[in-house]
């Protein structure tokens, strides 16, 4: 093996730890056990901040919600059976399944479980909402005027306007139910003794090390034969920081699946077109798709630059570069060019408005800034070391059409905060839809969602565009919507108050014998279908 893939020296102490803790999952046949590393850890079990995705994988097979997204993100009933809306669209009654149990726990008493209704919804929506719980989630009951059980198996929620991608909303972990006499009971400690409903239940988490799910046996879904769910004995997650060591333990076949597509080993798994190398193919399966993820420069409007200050600057940053050869060469075609604004591929409502690659406007842009300021354009753009080498090939792109873009690289946590600050001039991000409908990208464009106190980190303002999203909001005629969604984006990108990049694709490397490995636009990780020869 090439030596670029051995692991660092300070990395053996934990695959030792790696493999010790192998050995503690021998009274269960390896097939019935899925494996998989975290290299970003996981902070918290505890639904109410499933806020990225190493905490959303666990958790989404430890908890229900009322309803669930299918591959093609249609809403498929969960806990709820069904599910009626009022004329107005402001009110929702869900019926619920009266044959879904939590998982067992001496807190509920003699029989050790109990079946979830409606006042656990209740009782889980307040919570998200609690300011002592201090949840991430809680924006996703902004739109809800009350909720209440009005029966054990009926749940209304009544909306303070109409708002088309609740349902959609109510799909995040988030909103998923958890049982009161388990959470009172164990406070802030819920985050590592989660008791939920889903496919699996919480057996082990040695912090840092691993953590161990295991099957419940009562789980309510059954697949299209009527077979129990799940398959699977056992999940067995690793925390090795070291995304090589990951890749190795893989190619070892120590794990099941890589989701990733780092640099250090990219070249060494896919040709450049693409496709998986021929040396893999035997033992090894790929599997991509498309992922609502676009990946951005945000350009921060308010800053004092007058570069940024420049609509011929701002348009010259987006033509002047081509996406296609980015693509093509930092990525070996996976994804797909980001031509179309912001909302991304596979989604309806984006822009047929285009960024054709045309570096000869971009430098005539260029050279009429240079003669009415008399200075030549410099700016700054941050991002962390994940992304370096292609905020590197843009540095070197703009500096063809004569623009001087230093790059900055920050730890993740203090991007994050310098971007919701306003403290940047440029910034490299990503934009992963939380729910299926293009609202969620639009709000990004809203005049009333300003950073820091909502997603509008490029300080973005424009009335007709405000009126448009305001007007979508009420629209019930989803193809009206659409349209309108469309509209709004290709108003926006008109000011260039971002730099579209790329539309991501969920890229799962997988061992031969995993099967019923699903993808979905939100790569969500689901395990419940998943078996092993």
């Amino acid at each position: 093996m090439c030596k670029r893939f051995l692991a660092p020296v300070g990395m053996l102490c934990i695959l030792l730890l790696f493999l010790n803790a192998c050995t503690e999952d021998s009274d269960f046949d390896s097939n019935r056990i899925f494996r998989y590393n975290e290299y970003r850890n996981v902070t918290s079990l505890d639904p109410a901040f499933a806020r990225n995705p190493q905490n959303i994988w666990p958790i989404n097979q430890l908890f229900n919600g009322l309803v669930q997204l299918d591959t093609e993100l249609k809403i498929q009933p969960e806990i709820a059976s069904s599910w009626t809306i009022s004329e107005d669209r402001m009110t929702y009654t869900f019926k619920l399944r009266d044959d879904v149990y939590f998982h067992p726990s001496p807190l509920f008493g003699k029989s050790s479980t109990r079946t979830v209704n409606a006042a656990d919804f209740v009782y889980s929506f307040n919570r998200l909402t609690d300011p002592k719980v201090a949840s991430p989630g809680s924006w996703v009951m902004q739109q809800v005027a009350s909720y209440s059980a009005i029966d054990d198996q009926t749940l209304q929620i009544q909306l303070k306007n109409p708002f088309p991608g609740f349902l959609g909303l109510l799909t995040m972990r988030y909103c998923t139910v958890v049982p009161k006499e388990v959470v009172d009971h164990y406070g802030n400690r819920f985050r590592s003794h989660p008791i939920g409903t889903g496919p699996f239940y919480f057996k082990r988490w040695e912090e840092n090390i691993k953590l161990v799910l295991r099957k419940n046996t009562r789980y309510f879904e059954k697949d299209a034969q009527g077979n129990s769910l799940p398959y699977l004995e056992s999940i067995a997650i690793q925390f090795i920081p070291d995304i090589q060591s990951e890749f190795m333990l893989f190619l070892q076949g120590k794990l099941d699946f890589i989701n990733s597509l780092d640099s250090s080993y990219k070249d060494e798994l896919l040709t450049p077109t693409g496709e998986l190398q021929p040396r893999y193919t035997d033992r090894l399966e790929l599997l991509n798709g498309p992922y609502l993820n676009t990946e951005y420069i945000g350009i921060f409007l308010d800053h004092s630059n007058p570069a940024i200050q420049s609509p011929k600057i701002r348009e010259a940053l987006n033509i002047g570069f081509d996406r296609k050869l980015m693509i093509a060469y930092l990525r070996n075609n996976i994804g797909y060019p980001a031509k179309k604004g912001f909302i991304p591929k596979g989604m309806p409502g984006s822009s047929e408005q285009e960024f054709l690659y045309d570096p000869e406007r971009a430098r005539t842009l260029v050279d009429q800034y240079l003669k009415e300021t008399k200075t030549t354009p410099k700016l700054t753009l941050t991002t962390d070391a994940n992304y370096l080498d292609l905020c590197e090939y843009l540095q070197r792109e703009m500096q063809k059409i004569g623009i001087a873009l230093d790059v900055e690289v920050m730890p993740t946590a203090t991007l994050r905060q310098a971007k919701s600050s306003g403290k940047l001039e440029l910034f490299r991000a990503s934009w992963i839809a939380d729910y299926p409908d293009a609202e969620n990208y639009l709000s990004l464009f809203y005049s009333k969602n300003f950073s820091p106190n909502g997603p509008n980190y490029t300080h973005y303002t424009n009335k007709t565009f405000d009126s448009l999203y305001q007007h979508a909001m009420i629209t019930a005629k989803d193809s009206v919507r659409i349209q309108t969604y469309s509209d709004m984006d290709a108003l926006a990108m008109k000011h260039y108050p971002i730099i579209p990049l790329y539309y991501d694709e969920v890229v799962r490397f997988v061992q031969k014998g995993v099967k019923g490995m699903e993808l979905n636009p939100i790569n969500l990780l689901v395990l419940k279908n998943v078996s092993k020869e």
